[in-house]
């Protein structure tokens, strides 16, 4: 599906990933955000860009961001917090999203929906994970939602006539990004310079993609891949340990902080201590990230530190 001319909707277009998928398609497309800015910002909805606020568990909210004249639904809204202090509100919200949307792109003929999954769908399995990995065991009640969303995907895929592309994804950093590890570590070291506190024991380790190759990579997916049901793993070939992480945002904010760590092989209940996907399905489709993982989050840690130090 060539992404050019078409009226485009990004639920959750106003968050991280979101917001960095609008501004990519902006330029050739007709863009309309939709978001109930719960956890994204306003201000991160490019100029130009049409903006719906929108709550995705009401469906009439649904019904008036998603129109007949929709060509492609980018299906980001969701709660991504992994360990979520209301564990049934995060499951039961998430997946009533996800049908709202399907069921509101049915009854109007919308039949492509781009996805964003999670590597939580895979739980703890054997690195690098392959997309034909089984049994998927998620080990969080968010990778069980992003499980319980593809397979809604997938009956609407195979039973509606839709075209789905669904996207496994690593750990993403970019600008505008909170809540995660990398401006979670600068904050801290904002607050004290001297002693930076490590959840776990330092050693989890993990892929981490920057936003720039995520939706370049979802946009090539999108356009290449066609199937009905199209699921592909975004990462890279590379990991980076939590102390690692704290390593380089250190170094780029110019401090040698003592670390003190909470212990334990995990940073929270649900975490998957060890994480890197195969992306060699998306790579014989004829893409690859620009970045290994270091480097991806020592670009998001230069941008994090100048937003977050204004």
């Amino acid at each position: 599906m060539k992404l050019s001319d078409k009226r485009v909707v990004v639920t959750g277009g106003a968050g991280l990933v979101g917001s960095h998928l609008a501004a990519r398609l902006a330029a050739d497309n007709d863009v309309v955000v939709a978001d109930d800015l719960s956890k994204g910002s306003r201000d991160r909805v490019p100029e130009g860009v049409e903006f719906v606020e929108c709550d995705m568990t009401d469906a009439d909210d649904v019904a008036t961001a998603v129109t007949e004249d929709v060509d492609v639904v980018f299906h980001f809204a969701a709660y991504t917090d992994t360990n979520y202090a209301n564990p049934r509100q995060l499951f039961e919200e998430n997946t009533e999203m996800t049908y709202n949307l399907l069921e509101r792109m049915a009854e109007v003929g919308v039949t492509n929906l781009a996805f964003t999954s999670s590597s939580t769908v895979y739980g703890e399995a054997p690195m690098p994970t392959p997309e034909d990995y089984a049994p998927l065991e998620p080990i969080s009640v968010y990778g069980a939602s992003k499980l319980a969303d593809e397979g809604l995907i997938s009956t609407y895929a195979h039973s509606d006539e839709f075209t789905a592309w669904v996207f496994r994804f690593a750990n993403i950093v970019g600008p505008h990004q909170r809540g995660n590890v990398v401006p979670d570590f600068i904050q801290k070291l904002i607050d004290d310079p001297e002693e930076l506190e490590i959840l776990g024991n330092g050693r989890q380790e993990k892929s981490y993609l920057h936003v720039s190759d995520c939706v370049d990579a979802m946009c090539h997916v999108v356009e290449h891949a066609t199937k009905d049901m199209n699921t592909y793993n975004l990462g890279t070939r590379t990991t980076t340990s939590v102390t690692t992480i704290a390593d380089i945002v250190a170094d780029e904010m110019g401090l040698d902080p003592d670390y003190s760590y909470t212990g334990g092989d995990r940073g929270w209940k649900g975490d998957v201590p060890k994480m890197r996907l195969s992306i060699e399905k998306l790579s014989a489709l004829g893409w690859e990230p620009t970045t290994s993982s270091d480097d991806a989050v020592r670009k998001a840690a230069r941008d994090l530190i100048d937003e977050l130090t204004e």
